[in-house]
C-alpha cells in the first residue's frame, strides 16, 4: 500500500519527536492513502512556508498488524468522536502503535462544534456525520513501527495550484 504525507519539506525518515500534540489521534506521524488529502495538507504548508511537498511511503499493513497494537475506526462514530476529543484536549488515549480512521477536517469539525456547544444532540451529530465524505488517516504513534514498516519511496513538489494573491482577495 502507498501512503502519502503532505508538508513543506521532504520527510524521508519520519521521527515522532518532531510531531505536534493535540491532533486528531494524538502525537504521531500522520499519513493517508488518499493522495488528494495529502495535497490539501501540503497546500496549508504552501500558505505558511511557500512550498508544499508530498512524501510517498511503501507500507506493509499486513505485516504491521501482526506486530502492532492498532485501533481502527471504520466509520465516524461516537467512539471516534470521544477519541478525537480526548486527543485534541491533550489526553493520551491508550497505548496504540497505530490509529486509523477519518480526519476531523473543517466540515466535520463544524458539526462537532455544534454538538460541543449544545446546539445539536449526539444522535443528530452522528446523523450528520454519516453524510460527510469519508477520508482516512494513519497515525503512527510508535517509532519502532515507523522504522520497520513505513519505507520512504520519494517526494514530489505539490503541483496543485495555490495563488497567495487569490487567497488575499477572498479575505
Amino acid at each position: 500500500m502507498i501512503l502519502y504525507h503532505g508538508s513543506y519539506l521532504q520527510i524521508d525518515k519520519p521521527d515522532i519527536a518532531f510531531s505536534r500534540d493535540r491532533l486528531d489521534f494524538g502525537k504521531g506521524f500522520y499519513t493517508t492513502p488518499i493522495r488528494e488529502q495529502a495535497e490539501k495538507w501540503s497546500i496549508r504548508s504552501k500558505r505558511k512556508y511557500g512550498q508544499g511537498i508530498i512524501s510517498l511511503y511503501e507500507f506493509n499493513e499486513v505485516a504491521m498488524r501482526s506486530a502492532a497494537s492498532v485501533l481502527e475506526f471504520a466509520t465516524y462514530s461516537e467512539e471516534w468522536v470521544e477519541f478525537i476529543v480526548s486527543c485534541r484536549s491533550g489526553d493520551d488515549v491508550g497505548e496504540y502503535d497505530v490509529v486509523i480512521g477519518g480526519v476531523a477536517n473543517d466540515d466535520i469539525f463544524n458539526t462537532l462544534q455544534l454538538f460541543f456547544r449544545g446546539f445539536i444532540d449526539k444522535s443528530e451529530m452522528l446523523k450528520r456525520l454519516r453524510y460527510e465524505k469519508t477520508n482516512s488517516q494513519y497515525c503512527f504513534r510508535n517509532q519502532i513501527i515507523i522504522d520497520k514498516y513505513l519505507k520512504f519511496i520519494t517526494s514530489e513538489i505539490d503541483s496543485s495550484q495555490y495563488n497567495p494573491l487569490a487567497e488575499q482577495t477572498r479575505q
